[in-house]
């Protein structure tokens, strides 16, 4: 089933715990949810770049995902309040810790000139990243693209900082680039 899921109240989080010092289990970093969302900007010209965009969030996330529409009107991109302009899915429980497996051991290695992601947090514990492409899932297909296409993947974790986060996503073996080398990357 779950098999990052198992892997976490087995092994990880007393890992997690010893290395950060934490006595509390309640205390320990966990990953709560994950956000699948996509921006279709040019929807409101086209609307099979909407409903592909829907597709394909279904096809990766196993979930229905819904549009999200403009909060508020901006006249120099043509938009107005009310405006389809992108689609999103959350994933918890057994699906979140299916599609993160899939995204470390499948995904990620498939990016094309990969040399780790940059161990960036929001300040809460929170971890972002954004895919240029979304032909790098399998189950998705190039024909159904029009245009490459991008995708936001946002990581909500109850921690109390920046550090027990990443400490949590180095036990799920999470590919960061080694300090040294986002110093040279930038």
């Amino acid at each position: 089933m779950a098999r990052l899921r198992d892997q976490y109240f087995d092994t990880i989080r007393a890992q997690v715990m010893k290395d950060l010092g934490l006595d509390n289990t309640f205390a320990a970093p966990r990953l709560m949810k994950i956000t699948l969302s996509c921006g279709v900007g040019d929807a409101k010209d086209n609307k099979k770049l909407l409903t592909n965009a829907l597709e394909i969030l279904e096809r990766v996330s196993g979930q229905k995902p819904v549009a999200t529409k403009a909060r508020k009107s901006i006249a120099q991109f043509r938009l107005r309040q009310g405006m389809v302009v992108g689609c999103r899915v959350t994933l918890r429980g057994a699906k979140m810790y299916e599609f993160l497996d899939r995204l470390i051991n499948v995904v990620i290695p498939r990016i094309r000139d990969f040399r780790g992601l940059k161990s960036k947090f929001d300040g809460s514990g929170n971890f972002n990243m954004g895919l240029q492409e979304q032909t790098v899932f399998p189950e998705v297909d190039g024909d159904l693209l029009e245009t490459p296409q991008g995708m936001n993947i946002a990581m909500t974790i109850r921690s109390n900082s920046d550090e027990h986060s990443k400490a949590l996503l180095d036990g799920y073996k999470f590919p960061f680039r080694r300090a040294e080398e986002e110093a040279t990357v930038g």
